[in-house]
Parts: C-alpha cells; structure tokens; sequence
C-alpha cells in the first residue's frame, strides 16, 4: 500500500478506535468500484463508539476542532489528524464523507480515483504505485505543495531550511502536508531541542509552539534572539492563546510573527512569503551596503551587530593575501557550516563572493580616490597574481 494511503487508513482507524469503548467494533472495508471511465477505491472505517451529533459533522474535519468540551473528546486531543486525512484524500484526488449517529458509532468513507497510469518500473513496489502516488508519497515525507493554485510557491529557486518545533506529532504531519515543496523540513519535539537544533542547522524560517515540554515557545525565542548565531532567524509562534496579552507577550520575546490555533494555512503560507520576500529586500539592501560601508556611509548594514562584526573582520584583513574563508570563519568564532548559512542568510552571497566583492569593492575606491597603479592596488587588496585581479575586476565591475 503506498505511504499516503496507508496514513489515511492510519488515522482513521486511529480516530475510530479512540473514541470506541471497550468491547466496541472497529470495521475496515475496502472495495474497488469500476464504472465505464472510472475506478474508485473505496475505503470505509466503521465504528460502534460515542459518535458525533448531527449538527457537528460538518466541523469533524476542521482544525484543532473538538466535537465536545467535555468527555472523552476533550481529552483525547486537538483534531489534527482528520484534517491531516481530509489534506491527504485531496491531495490523491479524492473524496472524503462521514455519517454517524450519538451512541450508535460513526462511519468514514474515502473514494480514492485508480487511474491505472503508472510508467513501467522495474520494482514490484514501483509497478504499484500511481504517478500520483509518488507525488503523494513526497508530500507525506514532508515536501508537499498547494495544487489549486490558492498560494504560489515562496521561491522558486534554492531550498530553505524549516524548522518545526512542535511536541504534537499530528500538527507535525500536517504542516508537513501542505508546506511547498522548496522547503527541507526539520523537526524538534520540545523547546530544548529546537534550541540544539536552531543553532547546529541555522534554519531560514522557524515555526514553534508556545507550550512545549522542557522550554516552551518563549524561552526559545529569548534563546534564540540573543544568540548571535541565530539572532537573523525568523520565528512564527503558533499557540491557542488568541488574547491580546498573549499575542503582545510572544512579540516582546522576540517572535516575528503570532498566529493563534486553529490557523489558516493559507494565511500562514503568505506569512511565510512574505518573510522570503523581506530576506530578498535585505539581500539588495546589503549589496548596495557594502560600497556605502567602504565610502563611510555606515548607516545601512551597521544596524545589525553581525554585519557590523563581519564588515570589520573583512575591513582588518582584505588587503592580507592569505586570508581566505577559513580564516574568516575563525575570525568570526563561528563553525564553517553556522558562518556559511548565516551570512548566505543575510547577504544573499556565498562567503567565498562575499570576500571576493568586498576586495573588488575596496579596489574600485582606490582607483577611483588614488594615484595607485593597477598592480599597487591589486596587491593592495589582497591579488598576488595580476591577470586574475583583472579578469576579477571587469567581469564583476565592469
């Protein structure tokens, strides 16, 4: 059975037996229907537990959704995982459909199209499997899009790092259901190890729950933002504290962003959007910085102590030949892999283009402000070797 379905017939047994009492029946039925043009797999759950009244069966799929404020629905959770199904049927091109009656049970049926076009492979698993099962199976593994059109993708180019800290394995799964597929999902179960986390990976983007186990949501935030490995890292806070005091709370301990449960994916997809698109402003704002930093006009990238720390590091040691990017890690007490992402993070460029435009940078100011030779200003910069200093310099500068 591939992945997506076996995490819908998953979850709805999962559901049917949690709200089923001891001696009580859970049913799965499978069948395949065939019409003229179409085959439907059919996958139904039954079960002989509490059931949910008639007025609230629209709901049952919604998120976070409780179809009581009492019993035993309160205690058993949020409701996470039929949304995860519902996300999972669609995504398959399917359809999702419930019946039930109080004290009598519930049933769930899910018609799934068999489409019967899958390539030729040379695996029994693969001869199995559906295109759109692959595409689901990706999906499922945590890089999966929005199909509809409803929210464009956030980049279109590199992979970004995202970072979900989050104890509740079903908000997990669906997360991971709809977040586009440029996104490489890591996952931290409490606040602690999203901390360890944040700092061994340095994410793009992080999404975290407030109440967590060890370190809630807060403490992350004040961790992280104090951190100057980490302090560039944006930060959503999901929690169900929808007041204003909390939401006021979560801003001044350094989140980016507050979205309150139930959220809209939608909504939380355009958050995310627009946190690349402020990146990409920075990374413009930064390239123009670094000819404003070097005529004096400081005002643009010292506002970040980071930058103001690397500028200097770059200013101290690019007229030294030797100098190259190991140095500057070293410079900055950082690790290679938390420098390199850091200052890809900020400024757009790789570390070795960034050394390499600031010396370019510095070079064009002396010719332009110096009587220097070309040779005299190569060596100034750091160039031993002449001819490369001018295949640099016109092909960047030029």
């Amino acid at each position: 059975m591939p992945k997506n379905w076996r995490e819908i017939v998953s979850n709805l047994l999962s559901n049917a037996i949690k709200f089923t009492e001891k001696n009580g029946q859970v049913k799965l039925w499978v069948d395949l229907t065939s019409t003229k043009n179409l085959s439907n797999l059919i996958i139904t759950v039954t079960d002989t537990g509490i059931g949910i009244p008639k007025e609230k069966l629209p709901l049952v799929f919604d998120r976070f959704y409780q179809t009581d404020d009492d019993g035993a629905r309160k205690s058993e959770g949020t409701g996470i995982g039929l949304a995860l199904t519902k996300e999972l049927v669609k995504l398959l091109g399917g359809e999702i459909s419930v019946k039930s009656e109080v004290g009598k049970g519930t049933a769930f049926e899910v018609r799934l199209p068999v489409t019967n076009a899958a390539d030729f492979r040379s695996t029994t698993d693969d001869l199995k499997c559906s295109p759109t099962d692959k595409a689901a199976e990706v999906a499922s593994s945590s890089k999966s899009i929005i199909q509809n059109g409803a929210v464009a993708p956030l980049l279109s180019t590199s992979e970004q790092i995202l970072l979900v800290v989050e104890d509740n394995p079903d908000v997990v799964r669906y997360l991971q259901s709809f977040l586009p597929e440029n996104y490489r999902i890591e996952v931290a179960t409490d606040g602690q190890q999203g901390i360890e986390k944040a700092i061994q990976v340095l994410p793009d983007i992080i999404i975290s729950d407030v109440m967590m186990p060890k370190v809630d949501g807060f403490q992350l935030c004040d961790t992280l933002k104090k951190d100057e490995r980490t302090n560039h890292i944006p930060i959503i806070l999901l929690t169900a504290k929808a007041d204003a005091a909390s939401r006021i709370e979560g801003l001044e301990h350094g989140a980016d962003e507050y979205l309150t449960k139930p959220f809209d994916k939608e909504e939380l997809l355009v958050r995310l959007r627009k946190m690349v698109e402020m990146r990409k402003t920075l990374h413009e704002h930064f390239a123009n910085g670094i000819e404003q930093f070097l005529i004096g006009d400081r005002r643009a990238p010292a506002e970040d102590e980071f930058i103001k720390k690397l500028l200097k590091v770059l200013e101290d040691h690019y007229a030294d030949e030797d100098f190259d990017i190991s140095e500057l890690y070293h410079a900055l007490h950082m690790s290679r892999a938390q420098c390199y992402r850091k200052i890809r993070a900020i400024t757009g460029m790789p570390v070795a283009d960034l050394l390499k435009d600031f010396r370019l940078q510095k070079a064009k100011i002396l010719l332009a402000t110096t009587d220097l030779s070309i040779s005299q200003v190569a060596l100034d910069v750091g160039y031993k070797n002449l001819s490369h200093f001018s295949r640099s310099f016109t092909s960047d500068l030029a």
